[in-house]
């Protein structure tokens, strides 16, 4: 796991090796183990790095790394299928100075060229220059693990793991993209390829790039995407075996370490899942990591608890309080790009906290993706429910939003805005329950520049793309599929990331091994979402005997903070002096009284405006960092 960084020049100017110096120092804490730097003959391109060792401890790790007089590459991620791939390589007359994954991806692309990717089981994002060939090729793993952002124009192409690395570039001119900044207030974060800086990009999950450094041409192609229109129908009894199988596969897989390793435990099924699999496999008392509140609605820890006693595994925990929002800005600048998912925070203590222990984390993220966990494959099915009683809503629709007018209480609004999205597009109706800001609300927060700025882009068109792209599959398998083009890669991948990173920590995902998505997408929606409310149904079953039901079948609480608490009263000073300052006002974005009344009206009322508050917050402790 590391870093890495580049630039290319097609003036003529050279890249120096300060250039590329600069670029590592901006990254180094996502590898303090070692650096380097490449620079071609021609001084036309800058390779940097930046490692965490994992694999392979020895100097013969060091990045850049040449192969065959021909390759340089910068690598940052893990290849758990390496020692196979290894292995057939040689049988092809391939030789390896090291026994790093590293060297094998150069011999596989020498072999197979693009086509390489598709030998590859991990995570990763790299970067390799063909110097006979002149070329960069850049990608980045199938459902964005290892981020990758760029820059280009006429005269540089600039490229690494975080935009913080390109900012020390002079060529490029820092400038809010407010396309971006609208869209995150729906998001809660940038959707691909934005990142909130006009002109870097994030290069999408599943794609790759090709430069020709003659022509200074970049092609953007996909390379991976999964197909929902294949079922196998196998029985239950099959389904469960096979689920265990694959999952104890995956587990097992990303076991293979020269460091120590542990894992984050939640007590929610899936890290319960994992850690499961990992004590089948180790020799010694698995290490975990829990993360805890004081508030009883958010705090995880009696059932990490329990999962924690019955694998006898190695346990610690953590208790986040409202004092520890101090942290804050310096999350903001770490994230870098608008990020409003608030369980930012505990993901950072969690992997500090493990940080301490270990270097590598397992973690339960993907359980959802694969087999519909989340509330809004619950809405989505009410909702194709709902359309054959459309007399119904237009009756509850209209009471919803008169009681929630003068009677001022969550459970209201969350009925008015279920009912108001029962009228929309399925394709928005998820978004429109979930979403932070919706274009309702955004009327209300934007002033006039901002509303002239945007006013031709309307974010759920950006969700309703992702449906359209698989228009031959049911609405369920959609949605599915919309989440894991859109929320998995640019929330949830970008939190674990950036959190473990900042520390020096891997993180692997065993539900998000590539064979495992593929596998579920192949098996029947009602065996995920049973009934209408049976949320993971296959997976808790096939997890029967191994995970208590006390665990499995208790409410989903998700990865939470207390913010709609804590901006009630710890916070509620602290986010006045923020959102209301004439720094924030002065930007001329946002209608100062409509704030006001957010954080008034959280305060004094049952109404919970906690997201809300917290995108804004967010989004100006980031102007403040990079502005």
């Amino acid at each position: 796991m590391c870093g890495i960084a580049g630039k290319v020049s097609f003036t003529g100017k050279s890249v120096s090796a300060r250039e590329i110096a600069q670029m590592t120092k901006a990254i180094k804490h996502r590898g303090p183990d070692d650096e380097g730097a490449f620079i071609s003959n021609d001084r036309k391109v800058g390779l940097g790095h930046r490692r965490l060792s994992i694999i392979d401890l020895s100097a013969l790790g060091h990045q850049p790394m040449s192969y065959i007089n021909r390759y340089q590459i910068v690598f940052n991620g893990e290849i758990y299928n390496f020692l196979e791939k290894r292995r057939e390589m040689i049988r092809e007359g391939y030789r390896f100075k090291s026994h790093t994954d590293t060297e094998v991806i150069m011999a596989l692309y020498d072999k197979y060229g693009i086509e390489c990717l598709s030998h590859l089981r991990g995570m990763f994002a790299f970067v390799i220059y063909d110097q006979k060939n002149d070329t960069l090729f850049c990608t980045r793993d199938r459902v964005g693990k290892k981020p990758f952002k760029y820059y280009i124009d006429g005269k540089v192409f600039i490229f690494a793991s975080e935009l913080k690395a390109i900012l020390t570039q002079p060529e490029y001119i820092r400038e809010p993209d407010y396309i971006a900044i609208h869209h995150y207030l729906t998001y809660q974060y940038c959707p691909s390829p934005l990142t909130g800086f006009k002109g870097i990009s994030k290069l999408e999950s599943g794609h790759y790039l090709l430069l020709d450094i003659k022509t200074g041409k970049l092609v953007n192609k996909r390379y991976w995407k999964l197909d929902y229109s294949k079922k196998m129908n196998f029985t239950e009894n099959e389904w469960k075996k096979i689920i265990l199988s694959k999952l104890e596969e995956s587990t097992k897989l990303r076991m293979i370490s020269d460091v120590p390793l542990g894992a984050f435990l939640s007590g929610g099924i899936d890290s319960s899942a994992v850690v499961a699999m990992m004590a089948k496999y180790s020799n010694r008392p698995v290490k975990t990591f829990s993360i805890g509140f004081n508030e009883k609605k958010f705090d995880e820890l009696p059932y990490a608890k329990i999962i924690a006693q019955l694998f006898k595994t190695d346990h610690t925990e953590y208790i986040v309080k409202p004092d520890t929002i101090e942290i804050l800005p310096y999350l903001v600048k770490q994230y870098e790009e608008p990020f409003a998912d608030s369980s930012a925070l505990p993901t950072y203590f969690v992997s500090k906290l493990t940080r301490e222990h270990v270097t590598v984390a397992l973690n339960g993220d993907g359980g959802d993706e694969n087999f519909a966990g989340y509330p809004g494959y619950h809405y989505q099915t009410l909702g194709l429910w709902y359309e054959h009683f459309s007399l119904l809503n237009k009756v509850l629709s209209p009471m919803s939003r008169s009681l929630s007018s003068f009677i001022k209480t969550a459970y209201l609004d969350r009925v008015r805005r279920f009912t108001s999205a029962m009228d929309e597009d399925y394709r928005k109706r998820v978004l429109l329950f979930m979403c932070y800001f919706d274009n309702e609300s955004k009327d209300k927060l934007y002033l006039s520049k901002f509303k002239s700025l945007t006013k031709n882009h309307d974010s759920f068109d950006l969700i309703e793309s992702k449906f359209d792209e698989v228009k031959n599959i049911s609405k369920l398998d959609q949605t599915l599929y919309a989440d894991i083009n859109t929320y998995l890669p640019d929330d949830l991948m970008v939190k674990v990331d950036i959190a473990g990173m900042s520390v020096a920590l891997e993180g692997r995902s065993p539900f998000l091994d590539h064979e495992m998505l593929e596998l579920t997408a192949k098996m029947p929606f009602n065996l995920k979402l049973r009934f209408w409310n049976n949320k993971k149904y296959i997976l808790k079953e096939a997890l029967r005997g191994i995970i208590p039901d006390k665990v499995m079948f208790r409410p989903k609480m998700g990865f939470g903070v207390p913010v709609n608490r804590w901006f009630k009263s710890d916070l509620y000073d602290y986010t006045n002096d923020v959102l209301l300052s004439k720094k924030t006002t002065n930007r001329g974005l946002f209608n100062r009284d409509y704030i006001k009344q957010l954080l008034v009206q959280h305060k004094h009322t049952q109404l919970n405006f906690s997201y809300r508050i917290w995108a804004l917050l967010t989004l100006e402790l980031w102007f403040r960092s990079f502005f």
